[in-house]
């Protein structure tokens, strides 16, 4: 039960996070910049997996990281001319995140060495990555 709760808890600071992140965007950049900060944003996001394969110390993970890494940061650089690539990389994001977590915290195996994350992290993301997917795809 108290992890059903951490979820909801963790789902609706992702939903608000994109809230405030649209919001902001929205304000400092117009039109075509607002795009390019979305594109950028996915390639940061992508930083973040080689980042915790040094923090979490897993060496093991090095390969997988820097494929999911390589990946999604293609994916942003393709956002800045097709709409598509980035509602594909966003979405894509949550639901790696998603069974990231369920590796990590469930045992459920995916069959790749993976670093651990933060308890409801992928859960977070998901909602985090579908809000800003549907925001653009409104957009378009």
């Amino acid at each position: 039960m108290a992890f059903v709760a951490i979820i909801a808890l963790y789902v609706s600071l992702g939903i608000l996070a994109a809230a405030g992140t649209i919001a902001i965007s929205g304000r400092l950049f117009a039109g075509v910049g607002e795009w390019v900060f979305y594109s950028l944003l996915l390639i940061l996001i992508a930083v973040f997996y080689p980042v915790f394969s040094v923090y979490f110390t897993n060496p093991a993970s090095w390969p997988t990281k820097l494929v999911a890494a390589a990946g999604f940061g293609l994916l942003g650089l393709l956002g800045l001319r097709f709409a598509g690539a980035l509602v594909a990389g966003y979405l894509l994001h949550g639901l790696w995140d998603l069974l990231h977590e369920a590796w990590a915290v469930a045992g459920v195996g995916i069959g790749l060495p993976l670093t651990e994350i933060p308890l409801a992290y992928g859960f977070l993301c998901l909602a985090y990555d579908c809000s800003i997917a549907t925001y653009i795809l409104r957009c378009r």
